[in-house]
C-alpha cells in the first residue's frame, strides 16, 4: 500500500520511551513531517502484534529498548493536499514506557535524536500533539518513577 494517496489508513506506533523526566525524540528524516521532532515510531508489518511493533521500531530508529506494555492512547494523523485529499491517514497506538537499554543513536529513517525534557518542547518543530503527548503522558504516575 502507498504511504501517499492511500486507498486506505495505515496502522502505526510510536512509543514515548523516558528516562530520567525526558522523553526520546527522533528528527524525522523523511516525509511525512521531515525535520520535525516526533516520537520514535512506524507502520506495523505484517503479523507484528502492537507491541512488537513499537519494540522493532524504537529499537530501528534509536537503538534503545524500553519497558513497553500496553497502550496508552490511540489517535488518528490525517494530512490532506490543497485540494482535500487525504495525502496520508496513519492510525497510531502510543505505548508509554521507561527506557532499558541500549545507546541512543539516530538509524533507519531519523536523521537526529535527543532525550527532551518538558521545559524544552515549546521550542521544537514538532509533529502535531507531540508536546501535549508527551506532557499527559510523562504526568502518568508510573512515568515519574526511577527508571532502571
Amino acid at each position: 500500500m502507498s504511504r501517499f494517496y492511500p486507498e486506505a489508513p495505515r496502522a502505526s506506533v510510536s512509543v514515548l520511551c523516558h528516562r530520567d523526566g525526558r522523553a526520546l525524540l527522533v528528527k524525522r528524516g523523511r516525509p511525512p513531517f521531515k525535520d520535525h521532532w516526533s516520537l520514535p515510531g512506524g507502520v506495523i508489518e505484517l503479523g507484528e502484534t502492537l507491541q512488537e511493533a513499537a519494540a522493532r521500531e524504537l529499537l530501528e530508529e534509536t537503538g534503545v529498548t524500553a519497558a513497553i506494555s500496553e497502550p496508552v492512547e490511540t489517535f488518528d494523523s490525517i494530512q490532506r493536499d490543497d485540494d482535500g485529499r487525504v495525502v496520508t491517514h496513519f492510525i497510531l497506538t502510543v505505548f508509554c514506557g521507561p527506557y532499558l537499554s541500549g545507546t541512543a543513536v539516530a538509524a533507519d529513517d531519523a536523521a537526529a535524536l535527543d532525550w527532551v525534557g518538558l521545559e524544552d518542547l515549546d521550542g521544537l518543530l514538532t509533529t502535531p500533539g507531540t508536546p501535549d503527548r508527551i506532557r499527559r503522558h510523562l504526568a502518568i504516575p508510573s512515568a515519574k518513577q526511577p527508571d532502571l
